[in-house]
């Protein structure tokens, strides 16, 4: 088997540090460099139940999208949520290693594996890595239908692609518009609208967005826009890195077993939907 310091080197093949944002948190969170990894299991969030599972199946290594500590702290105490995680992975020997915006920006990265989950076949990075010259890494994805469809079939197609949640997909948009491309960001994307208008796609595909910023967007025949829950987004990343770390296992003849998470940790747990006409409101003539 090899050691935790053997399979962190190889993660950060796929991942480097020196890639994620300077306002980031990610690499080995806790674990000893020495100890033994024989089981791995990927998750978007080093949540409670997250540890718990890694503890069930017997993990040695956690590895999550999400970091646990992004703005940094002075006690990993069992008083609060994050420090319990801490304790719980220390105490049965489980590592925690985060990979995030190094991880976003890969080749392939998380909005690769998202526009595969939807159907889409990509044609090159939203925001292009200026410090790489082939021009595959980058923020987010563009991509392309094998062929063109309404907005409502393409909401149809990408809510079946993704995991379910309780929010599901929100659509702005005219159902019947016809979509061929489609730019995608796992995550929280609606920073990046100058740059979807810019690449011209008929449809962006994020998460999180906000009320101004998808109103402004959609006016002026701006792209029709589908918003997930920012989990969904990113979980179809863990099924892609496991296949990844599958893969380098392999040539090395490591005994690795990985796992991924199917727990939904999204933090929305119930769609109450409107039983009037939204665009009505409430006590408003019709």
């Amino acid at each position: 088997m090899p050691k935790l310091s053997d399979v962190i080197a190889a993660l950060e093949t796929l991942w480097p540090a020196e890639r994620a944002e300077q306002w980031d948190a990610v690499g080995l969170v806790c674990g000893d460099p020495d100890a033994e990894v024989s089981r791995v299991l990927f998750a978007v969030d080093p949540v409670r139940e997250t540890a718990e599972e890694a503890v069930r199946i017997g993990a040695d290594l956690l590895v999550t999208h999400h970091p646990l500590y992004l703005r940094g702290t002075t006690t990993v105490a069992a008083t609060g949520f994050k420090g319990r995680v801490v304790h719980d992975l220390i105490k049965h020997d489980i590592a925690l290693h985060v990979a995030h915006t190094n991880a976003d920006r890969a080749d392939p990265g998380v909005s690769d594996a998202l526009a595969a989950a939807v159907g889409l076949r990509i044609t090159g990075p939203l925001v292009p890595d200026a410090t790489d010259p082939a021009g595959r890494r980058g923020l987010g994805r563009i991509g392309e239908l094998p062929a063109p469809l309404t907005l409502a079939e393409f909401a149809a197609q990408a809510a079946a692609g993704l995991p379910a949640t309780a929010t599901g997909l929100r659509v702005a948009g005219d159902p019947e518009r016809t979509i061929r491309t489609v730019a995608v960001c796992g995550g929280s994307g609606d920073s990046l609208f100058d740059e979807v208008r810019r690449a011209g796609v008929d449809a962006y595909l994020t998460a999180d967005l906000r009320h101004h910023p998808a109103s402004e967007a959609c006016q002026h025949g701006g792209p029709a826009l589908l918003d997930a829950a920012h989990w969904a987004t990113e979980w179809p990343w863990c099924e892609q890195a496991a296949g990844q770390l599958d893969e380098i296992s392999d040539r090395h003849g490591w005994a690795l077993r990985t796992h991924v998470s199917r727990r939904v940790t999204d933090p929305w747990t119930l769609h109450a939907p409107s039983p009037i006409d939204p665009h009505t409101p409430s006590g408003a003539p019709s």
